[in-house]
């Protein structure tokens, strides 16, 4: 449903679509991250906005999360329409797991994670990266991929990408200010406020009795707080986002201290403000939207967060069940995913794992082209 927001604010622009992708990336890892409140339980709505303030306090952690494709279907209302290929994919995304593991510091900058992906059915396999970015590079583990010839020789290196020579292979400017952990929280921040300033707590929040909130062992948790969508308030949630919560966070990210960190123009703004306001102001449109229950079904889709006695955001969940069913083919689509992320040893000295490659662990990016280009005779 995010994607459809931004979708909507961006139409047309596909590098806004990337950049403005970026800003919402980085809003739902504030919102996970800096869901603390007083030492005493407050309103749910506004334990979260209290708690974006303090998102800064958070300069280190070690973090785990994962995401798995619980149900994902397509049946089309002529079974004879159905296309093998379509079901083999599906099959073959179905109980897919994404997972990630990872230390963060903020100063010096410097992150590492392993990313893993499992893929399930027939042609089961598992991708697992690990990787290390700092200030102005990136390093990722060359994997071995079936199917997918990678000399040995380079198998197991770190590819070392420099972020400024990549801006500028891109044809933009380096932008160190994209890398400001600092301003970055400032933007989400005030994003956040502003989305959620816009929705009516006893539709959306509630608190959670933490005996009733299905936590992971080890989480010890003082409060949950639940955003929920349902088949009642749906349409009113995407009519929120799209008349009111959005135009607020267009207009901050069009200040000019966040403009220049995202390298928007003026005319990238004005382009998302029309947009947005003409899907606004079409009838069709939000009529379309007051009948979205004909094509959606929401038998669950709930947000979960988990703070600790110490304030601090130890858990976020996500569980959506759907069902899509287009009115005009009356196809049906079924997407059930989960999702979680865990943060532990917040604001500890962070113990690296992977650490910053070096030597002969490392390969520069023309050194692995050249290596590719060598194995298949170029």
């Amino acid at each position: 449903m995010l994607n459809y927001f931004f979708g909507v604010i961006t139409r047309g622009e596909k590098q806004m679509t990337k950049r403005m992708g970026a800003l919402l990336l980085t809003l739902l890892l504030t919102v996970s991250l800096a869901l603390t409140a007083c030492s005493s339980k407050q309103e749910p709505k506004e334990a979260l906005k209290t708690a974006a303030a303090n998102a800064s306090k958070l300069t280190s952690y070690e973090m785990s999360s994962n995401f798995t494709i619980n149900e994902l279907s397509y049946k089309p209302a002529d079974e004879s329409q159905q296309d093998p290929t379509m079901t083999q994919f599906m099959s073959m995304l179905k109980d897919a797991q994404f997972n990630v593991t990872g230390v963060y510091q903020s100063e010096p900058m410097q992150t590492e994670m392993t990313v893993s992906l499992e893929l399930k059915g027939d042609m089961g396999m598992t991708f697992t990266i690990p990787m290390v970015m700092t200030a102005e590079k990136l390093y990722v583990k060359v994997p071995s991929i079936p199917f997918f010839p990678i000399p040995e020789t380079v198998v197991g290196k770190f590819l070392e990408l420099d972020l400024k020579e990549l801006a500028e292979q891109e044809g933009t400017e380096w932008n160190p200010d994209a890398m400001d952990t600092a301003k970055t929280q400032k933007l989400s921040n005030e994003v956040m406020d502003a989305v959620l300033s816009e929705y009516d707590q006893d539709k959306f929040f509630k608190n959670v009795d933490v005996k009733d909130a299905q936590l992971p062992e080890g989480v010890d948790a003082k409060q949950v707080v639940q955003f929920s969508v349902t088949n009642d308030n749906v349409s009113e949630a995407v009519k929120v986002m799209i008349t009111k919560a959005l135009p607020k966070a267009i207009d901050i990210v069009a200040k000019e201290e966040y403009r220049d960190m995202l390298q928007l123009n003026q005319t990238d703004i004005d382009q998302a403000k029309a947009d947005l306001k003409s899907v606004a102001e079409d009838k069709e449109e939000m009529s379309r939207i007051d009948r979205i229950n004909e094509v959606l079904t929401i038998n669950n889709f709930n947000i979960d967060f988990a703070l600790d006695k110490q304030d601090f955001p130890v858990y976020q969940k996500i569980a959506a069940d759907l069902l899509i069913t287009p009115v005009d083919t009356k196809d049906e689509v079924k997407l059930a995913f989960t999702g979680s992320n865990t943060y532990t040893k917040i604001n500890e000295k962070a113990a690296f794992k992977i650490n910053i490659p070096t030597g002969e662990n490392v390969i520069t990016m023309q050194e692995f082209e050249e290596l590719m280009n060598s194995s298949y005779g170029y």
